[in-house]
């Protein structure tokens, strides 16, 4: 065995890491983050897989320890984290880290929040404790990112990426707020490693599976982190090992150096993009691209035709087949449609462009929507190839009827480190989620208290907000699939 494993090395960063020794921006995109997943959360409680994995929880009976949010009572902590992580990644709303095309913080922040509500932790410690999570989470998926493919090795094996790493990445964190030590939290991503899992067949053939990813990710970190408290141990090479995390995963195929380059100087968490829209990421810069030309005045009526160009990677998921793209039957569909984000962007919306309500079942089958999504192709674009993946560029050409031409180009995506939300932008995101959920008064609170959550003696009263928040029953037209 090595002197010192990935694993050891890991735990050796994470237990360093503490709250007065992080960078200011990782402070700052900490904070940002739970307040991003708190509100998705609220926004996704209303989902009929919401309300699924609530009478899942409710049927498990157990300790009150931690919130899940919607449930109206705490629970134990393992069971919030699973319902607060259901809840982060049912919207296709979550936060990415790019290139690797993770969504960390949908199974790291209920997994810290959880466990950081069962020990009444102090708000630094879960700031240092999420950091750490997620700096994790995101060096295992870089670490499975092929640089000559330009795809993680993860999704080209139908695994999911985001709920795999996850799963380690909020152990890492749980075990922190355990009060672990270097070796707990090696025998914790030693534990974890044998709970991490996730198939992405569903982006394929369909089920709402892929919505418990980072649920059941979240639960098994903070379950990991709960057996290595009761004695359980885990191989110090669970991660580099002849039989280990990434032989079992990608035939032993990783960049061990993306894992430990720069590890606790160079962070990884400032740079993972926020969504501001309720989309798939690959329609983001359709939508800035067309909301530009709104802004120079475009008259809708004298449109001809609209060329979405984008990498030709992405034809295929937002662009294939285009009659289908074109005629979105469901808000869901419209998610993944390159043809719609043109249109949103065009029309305008509500939060920070286009909010939940733009994505509505009623709007995708709107007949003046409909019209203007058939003068959309979507096309690949060589100079959008030479960007992804790391961002996810989009070049508009519109063709007016008398002739002339306008193009708008947008290279970077908004949320990223090149266009950063600010916590005001982020906060509206919050706002529009929560709205009609929560009252004005427990929404100004919440976003309060994340503001300052370092000042925070006891992290449970971050939460205690929700405690009497109970979600409404499933709306008839809430989108029945899964995001991706």
């Amino acid at each position: 065995m090595p002197e010192s494993t990935l694993a050891q090395r890991l735990a050796r960063f994470a237990v360093s890491s503490t709250y007065e020794a992080l960078p200011p921006d990782v402070v700052r995109s900490v904070r940002m983050r739970v307040l991003d997943v708190l509100g998705i959360c609220v926004a996704a409680s209303s989902l009929d897989t919401s309300a699924s994995a609530r009478a899942f929880v409710a049927a498990q009976g157990g300790t009150p320890q931690a919130t899940g949010v919607g449930m109206g009572r705490r629970v134990p902590a393992a069971q919030a984290a699973f319902i607060n992580g259901v809840l982060a990644h049912s919207l296709d709303y979550d936060d990415t880290h790019l290139p690797s095309i993770l969504h960390p913080s949908a199974s790291v922040v209920p997994a810290a929040l959880a466990a950081a509500e069962e020990v009444g932790a102090h708000g630094q410690a879960l700031i240092a404790a999420i950091a750490c999570g997620l700096e994790v989470c995101v060096r295992l998926g870089m670490a499975g990112y092929d640089e000559e493919s330009g795809n993680s090795t993860f999704f080209e094996h139908g695994q999911h990426a985001t709920s795999i790493c996850g799963a380690l990445g909020g152990a890492v964190a749980a075990g922190l707020l355990y009060g672990m030590d270097e070796t707990g939290i090696t025998h914790v991503l030693g534990v974890s490693g044998s709970m991490a899992s996730g198939v992405i067949e569903a982006n394929r053939t369909g089920g709402t599976v892929k919505r418990m990813h980072c649920g059941w990710a979240a639960h098994a970190a903070v379950s990991a982190a709960q057996l290595v408290r009761h004695g359980f141990t885990g191989p110090p090479t669970i991660l580099e090992g002849r039989f280990g995390f990434f032989e079992a995963w990608l035939h032993g195929r990783f960049d061990a150096d993306a894992i430990t380059d720069g590890l606790g100087v160079s962070w990884e968490v400032p740079g993972i993009f926020f969504k501001p829209y309720p989309a798939n990421h690959f329609t983001h810069t359709a939508i800035d691209a067309a909301a530009a030309l709104r802004r120079r005045g475009v008259d809708l009526d004298q449109i001809d035709s609209i060329e979405l160009g984008v990498a030709h990677p992405i034809v295929r998921t937002i662009g294939e087949p285009i009659e289908v793209k074109r005629t979105p039957a469901t808000g869901y569909m419209a998610q993944f449609s390159g043809p719609y984000a043109v249109v949103a962007g065009l029309l305008g919306g509500g939060g920070l462009e286009v909010s939940l309500a733009d994505y509505s079942d009623e709007l995708a089958r709107d007949p003046r929507r409909r019209q203007l999504m058939e003068l959309v192709t979507v096309v690949g674009d060589e100079r959008c190839d030479d960007i992804f993946p790391h961002q996810f560029p989009s070049i508009l050409r519109v063709r007016l009827r008398d002739g002339r031409e306008l193009t708008e180009e947008a290279l970077v995506n908004r949320g990223g480190p090149q266009r950063p939300l600010s916590f005001a932008e982020l906060a509206t995101k919050f706002t529009d989620n929560v709205a009609g959920r929560l009252s004005e008064d427990a929404t100004r609170e919440l976003r309060s208290r994340t503001d300052h959550l370092e000042d925070l003696d006891d992290v449970r009263g971050l939460l205690a907000v929700l405690d009497d928040f109970v979600a409404p029953s499933p709306h008839p037209s809430v989108h029945d699939q899964a995001s991706s």
